[in-house]
C-alpha cells in the first residue's frame, strides 16, 4: 500500500531504512514533539525541499551532520536554538546549562548570612527599645500638681500666644535621701532653691530664662498641702510657696505674679545637676580669685578650669565666700554657668550624637519630675529638638528687676515698671535683650542724656510727628555665647 512508503508524518520514507521505520530519535509528528527533548531533529514542513540532500545516517555521524547543517545555514537549527528545544541550540559555552552544584553549595551560606543580619537587626532593635524604656521609666510624673491646678483653673491666666512655651524650672533643695549630705535633713521638707521661668519663643529662634529670687516678697495664694489641708493667702517670700504647697502652689504664685500661663514644669534635684555636668565631661569656667568654701565643700584655684559635677554644684550654690555673699550674685553665677552648660552641649554636638546624648538624658531623667505633658522621653526629645537650632547668643539669662525690700533689706521686691514690662514682653512673645550690668548702666545714662537733649530741642509742633518705633527692652543679663573668663 502507498501508506507503507511514508511515515506517520507524511514525509518521504528514508531510502536506507525499511518502510514503516524511522531513524532513532526522530520525532513521530509535530503535534507529538516533546518540548524538553534535546536529541530530536525537527522535520521540514510537508512539501519543503531539504537543503542538504546527503543521506541521514543514524548514530553519531547522523547527529553530527545535523548539528553541522543547523550551524552552517541557520535553517531549522536556528529555530531550535531560539526555542531552546534542542541541544543544537546551545551555540556557545555560556549557552550550555550550568552545573547547579556550585550554586547549591553557596545557597546555605547566603541563608546563614541573611539569618545573621536579621539577628543583628533584632538585637539592635531590642537594645534600642530597652534603652528607650529605661530612660522613659526614669521620669517621675507629678499627677498631684496637675490635679490641683485643674481645681483652680478659673484663676489661671489665659494663654496669649499658643505656639510659645512657658516652662517653670524648679531646683529643689530637699535634704532628704541622697541629698542629705548637702545639709541637715529636716524631715524631708524642701524649698525652691532655684526657680527659673523659661520662655521659648513661638518661632523657636530665642529662649529667655528669667530667675525669680527665692527671697522675693510676693502674694502666695491659698494652697493645698500634702496632707490635704488648705493654707491661707499670705504675703511672704517666694520660696515658701514650694514648702507650703509644693509645685502647684509655686506655679500659681508665679502666674499671679507675672500674668503668664505656665504650660509645663520640671523639678530637678542636686544629684541630677551633678550627673548632667559629669555626662558632658565637665564645664569650663574662669575664676578671678581662688575659692575656699567649707560649707559648699569647694576649694578651687583662680584661673580657667573645668569643673566636674560635684565642683559645679558647690560653685552654683556657694554664696558666703564669693563676691558680696548675696543671693543676687549667686543667681547671676548660676545663670552664667547654665549658659556655659548649654554652650558645651551645642558646641560639642551632644544633642546630635546619640552616644553622647544618652548619658545626659539618663542623668536628667533620673532626677526629673514633670507634669504629664512632659513625662515621656518622646516629649522631652521633641522639646530639646525644638531648641537645638536656637543660636547660643539668643539663649538669654536674666533676673527679674528687683531691689532690696523697703521693710527688710534681706528680702527683695520688684522694680516697677521694669518688671511689669518684662512680663508683658514674655506674655505676648515679644523680644527682650540682655547686656552685662556695667554696659546696661552706660546705656541707661546715655538714654537719659538723649531724653533731656530731645526735650530741650523739641519744637512746639513736635507732637504731630509720628512716634519712633518702640525699642526692645534691655535688661542686665548674659547669654550662652558669653565666655565666663571675660565676665
Amino acid at each position: 500500500m502507498d501508506a507503507d512508503v511514508t511515515d506517520s508524518a507524511g514525509t518521504p520514507a528514508d531510502p536506507d531504512l525499511p518502510a514503516g521505520d524511522t531513524p532513532q530519535g526522530r520525532s513521530q509528528g509535530r503535534s507529538q514533539e516533546e518540548p524538553g527533548a534535546t536529541d530530536s531533529k525537527e522535520e521540514p514542513e510537508p512539501g519543503a525541499v531539504p537543503e542538504n540532500d546527503a543521506p541521514q545516517d543514524s548514530g553519531d555521524e547522523g547527529e553530527a551532520g545535523a548539528r553541522e547543517d543547523s550551524e552552517g545555514d541557520g535553517g531549522d537549527g536556528d529555530q531550535h536554538g531560539s526555542d531552546g528545544k534542542s541541544a543544537a541550540g546551545a551555540q556557545t559555552w555560556a549557552d550550555h546549562p550550568k552545573d547547579g552544584s556550585a550554586s547549591r553549595r553557596k545557597r546555605p551560606w547566603l541563608r546563614w548570612a541573611a539569618l545573621g543580619a536579621s539577628f543583628l537587626v533584632m538585637i539592635s532593635a531590642g537594645a534600642g527599645w530597652w534603652l528607650y524604656k529605661k530612660l522613659d521609666g526614669n521620669i517621675t510624673t507629678d499627677t498631684s500638681a496637675a490635679a490641683e491646678l485643674k481645681v483652680y483653673e478659673k484663676e489661671r491666666p489665659t494663654p496669649v500666644v499658643m505656639d510659645a512655651q512657658n516652662i517653670l524650672l524648679i531646683g529643689s533643695d530637699s535634704r532628704s535621701g541622697d541629698n542629705r549630705e548637702y545639709g541637715r535633713d529636716d524631715g524631708g521638707s524642701q524649698r525652691s532653691d532655684t526657680t527659673i521661668l523659661l520662655h521659648l519663643a513661638a518661632d523657636r529662634k530665642s529662649a529667655t530664662a528669667v530667675s525669680l529670687p527665692r527671697d522675693l516678697m510676693v502674694e502666695v495664694p491659698k494652697c493645698r498641702t500634702g496632707d490635704d489641708k488648705e493654707t491661707r493667702e499670705q504675703f511672704t517670700q517666694f520660696n515658701s510657696a514650694f514648702e507650703l504647697g509644693g509645685t502647684a502652689c509655686t506655679i500659681r504664685t508665679v502666674e499671679r505674679l507675672t500674668g503668664i500661663r505656665i504650660d509645663h514644669h520640671m523639678v530637678v534635684d542636686f544629684n541630677g545637676f551633678k550627673d548632667m555636668v559629669d555626662a558632658v565631661d565637665g564645664v569650663e569656667i574662669c575664676l578671678k580669685e581662688p575659692i575656699d568654701d567649707k560649707d559648699a565643700r569647694l576649694e578651687l584655684p583662680a584661673g580657667r578650669q573645668t569643673l566636674n559635677g560635684e565642683e559645679a554644684l558647690g560653685y552654683v550654690r556657694a554664696r558666703k565666700t564669693l563676691g558680696d555673699g548675696s543671693d543676687t550674685e549667686r543667681m547671676e553665677r548660676q545663670q552664667r554657668f547654665l549658659g556655659a552648660l548649654v554652650n558645651k552641649m551645642q558646641s560639642n554636638g551632644v544633642l546630635l550624637n546619640p552616644t553622647r546624648l544618652y548619658p545626659v538624658l539618663d542623668a536628667a531623667t533620673k532626677s526629673l519630675t514633670t507634669d504629664p505633658g512632659l513625662d515621656s522621653l518622646r516629649d522631652l526629645y521633641d522639646l530639646v529638638r525644638s531648641m537645638r537650632d536656637v543660636p547660643t547668643d539668643q539663649v538669654q539669662f536674666l533676673t527679674v528687676p528687683r531691689q532690696p525690700y523697703r521693710q527688710n533689706v534681706n528680702r527683695d521686691e520688684l522694680v516697677e515698671p521694669d518688671a511689669s514690662e518684662l512680663f508683658k514682653q514674655l506674655r505676648e512673645d515679644k523680644p527682650v535683650a540682655v547686656v552685662p550690668a556695667d554696659e546696661l548702666k552706660e546705656k541707661e545714662e546715655e538714654k537719659e542724656e538723649e531724653k533731656e537733649k530731645a526735650q530741650d530741642e523739641k519744637p512746639d509742633d513736635a507732637g504731630s510727628d509720628s512716634e519712633s518705633p518702640t525699642p526692645t527692652p534691655t535688661y542686665s543679663g548674659s547669654s550662652a555665647a558669653d565666655d565666663l573668663c571675660e565676665q
